[in-house]
């Protein structure tokens, strides 16, 4: 079994488990600063929902639901704790500052539509909710605009899993080609942490 496969098999066998409501937790985490996307997570639904063991509704509605909880938990941590908790706790919420300047720079510069623009940009939609807190959005619109966004970022990402479920035998033809796709990614990765951990200490020399 290759990497591929043994990454869709955990997932689906976590997934299995735990349900909707592990579709639900996986996508507070997503919506918070945990470092869990949800291109990891949705298709997976989308696998369930082609196989008849989950519906397009409860799915939809469950994920959905879990970006608004995660997202909500993000802009009151920003809203009553500002930039003074950021710096203390948020290597404790595995927050990278630099990241948050990025959320901060951007949602300052695009206003409130924002918050429904971040569902599709990785890492920002992550934290964008945070600076949203510091900005003292109003929370309906928040909550709109998260609402909107991310119901339809996981429905698209639920469609993908489906469609990729009914061509799976057709997919796995190049399982050993996204094997090496991903041990890439991984490298990549490592590397960069590496340099980011080398380069923090060398500024604090």
């Amino acid at each position: 079994m290759g990497i591929t496969e043994k990454i869709v098999a955990i997932a689906i066998a976590f997934i299995t488990s735990t349900g909707y409501f592990g579709v639900f937790i996986l996508m507070v985490l997503e919506s918070m600063v945990f470092p869990i996307p949800s291109e990891a997570v949705m298709p997976f639904a989308g696998f369930f929902i082609f196989d008849g063991k989950m519906t397009w509704t409860a799915v939809i509605l469950v994920s959905t639901f879990g970006s608004i909880v995660g997202s909500l938990a993000s802009y009151f941590i920003g809203f009553y704790g500002g930039k003074p908790f950021i710096s203390k706790f948020g290597k404790y919420l595995l927050l990278n500052q630099h990241h948050l300047e990025i959320a901060e720079n951007f949602f300052d510069k695009r206003g409130e539509i924002t918050i429904l623009i971040s569902r599709f940009i990785p890492i920002v939609r992550h934290i964008i909710s945070i600076p949203a807190g510091f900005g003292k959005m109003n929370i309906f619109k928040f909550i709109t605009f998260t609402l909107v966004g991310a119901s339809i970022w996981n429905s698209f990402l639920a469609y993908v899993g489906y469609i990729l479920r009914e061509n799976w035998e057709e997919v796995m033809k190049y399982s050993h080609t996204i094997d090496v796709f991903v041990v890439a990614i991984i490298l990549i990765a490592f590397i960069y942490f590496v340099y980011k951990l080398f380069k923090d200490r060398q500024s604090k020399k």
